[in-house]
């Protein structure tokens, strides 16, 4: 069973590098730390766990997470007696890429809201022909997606925030 869930985690780590590639603009080999990383967890990942399983140099290794420190996307913490240092994913990244997620969602309702509400005052101009009204059916339930999104995405944040304390 072990060796089945490794393999589980080498393709989401696979798949997750890939999406962090184009999503995070990471390189390769720093996008698969990054899923490396998230999948392990909070036991944290050391740097030779990282050479090994990666099948990476050290000076790649380094490079990388030295990188993904720099931009904040971990962080790492000891252990006492214990020289190594295990990395972890930044939780503050992950409640400010939810700030963005939600604050970009805002910016698409209130446009949806505005395109609805202009939409609406055409509909109530010329009853004679319902043919060429609009259906406002999709800006209503874009809108309600929207709702339900960003409350989903701002419990997650408040959940994350209550781990992190």
């Amino acid at each position: 069973m072990e060796k089945k869930l490794k393999e589980k985690k080498y393709q989401l780590v696979e798949k997750l590098g890939v999406h962090f590639e184009h999503s995070e603009q990471l390189a390769p080999v720093g996008a698969r730390i990054l899923a490396f990383i998230i999948l392990t967890g909070k036991a944290g990942v050391t740097f030779e766990d990282l050479v090994t399983d990666l099948c990476a140099s050290k000076s790649t290794i380094s490079t990388h997470l030295n990188h993904l420190q720099d931009i904040h996307k971990i962080l790492y913490f000891t252990k006492m007696g214990d020289r190594k240092k295990y990395f972890v994913v930044n939780s503050d990244t992950l409640r400010q890429s939810i700030d963005e997620m939600v604050s970009k969602w805002e910016m698409e309702k209130e446009l949806h809201v505005e395109v609805a509400e202009y939409k609406k005052e055409i509909n109530g101009l010329d009853t004679s022909n319902p043919s060429f009204e609009f259906d406002l059916t999709y800006h209503e339930n874009y809108i309600n997606y929207l709702n339900l999104a960003m409350a989903s995405m701002k419990d997650l944040k408040s959940r994350v925030a209550a781990m992190k304390s």
